[in-house]
């Protein structure tokens, strides 16, 4: 028993030295720490003092950069440059013909030195023989038929039968093929009088030759 405290006993004073030797030995340590700052300091003081010492400076913050931003180019409306306009071509359309109608012969304003014995209505129609394909020489015979038939006066008519004119058509109203001034104008009846005497006896001698034998053509 003895024995065991003393064994204790000595633990804990090895304990106690050992604490106490630790607390020793931070103390002087925080005692070397502070006499060097204290050394640095009063040497940083010195230096200063001298010129030493580098002056602290402010750093001036970076200036931000500023990024253009990137221009939308736009394209300019392109310039369209009107000439002179073309004509815009004329399309002709086909004018549809009239259809002809029955042609009227027209004497010829010229007298034909075959017709230079006649005067007035027999004048006319001996410039209007050729226009139906008759010689001149058929004038002769045409004279002689229409002397009988009107006196080649234009306004004859037969009171018994209703014939009227020159060529004393049956009735007068016929003589409208060619015109409707029938009634009035000589060259109007001698046209109808040579077509009737070309469809029906070829020729004024032809006509000329059948009133001789019936009285009437």
């Amino acid at each position: 028993m003895v024995h065991s405290r003393k064994i204790a006993i000595g633990a804990l004073c090895a304990a106690l030295l050992g604490f106490g030797g630790y607390r020793l030995a931070a103390d002087d340590t925080t005692t070397v720490d502070l006499a060097s700052r204290d050394a640095a300091a009063q040497q940083y003081s010195r230096d200063f003092e001298r010129g030493l010492a580098p002056t602290p400076s402010l750093t001036a913050s970076p200036t931000p950069t500023v990024t253009p931003s990137p221009r939308v180019l736009q394209s300019a409306p392109a310039v369209t440059r009107s000439g002179p306009s073309k004509p815009t071509p004329t399309v002709k359309r086909s004018t549809p013909k009239p259809t002809p109608k029955a042609s009227t012969p027209k004497p010829t304003s010229a007298t034909p030195s075959s017709c230079k014995a006649y005067t007035g209505n027999q004048l006319t129609a001996c410039k209007l023989l050729p226009s139906f394909g008759f010689a001149y020489s058929q004038m002769p015979p045409l004279v002689q038929l229409w002397n009988h038939e009107s006196g080649w006066n234009a306004r004859a008519e037969n009171k018994g039968s209703g014939a009227y004119g020159i060529p004393q058509a049956l009735p007068g109203s016929k003589m409208a093929k060619f015109g409707d001034d029938w009634k009035t104008n000589a060259a109007t009846q001698i046209k109808w009088g040579l077509d009737y005497i070309k469809n029906r006896y070829k020729t004024p001698s032809g006509a000329w030759s059948h009133f001789q034998n019936n009285n009437w053509y």
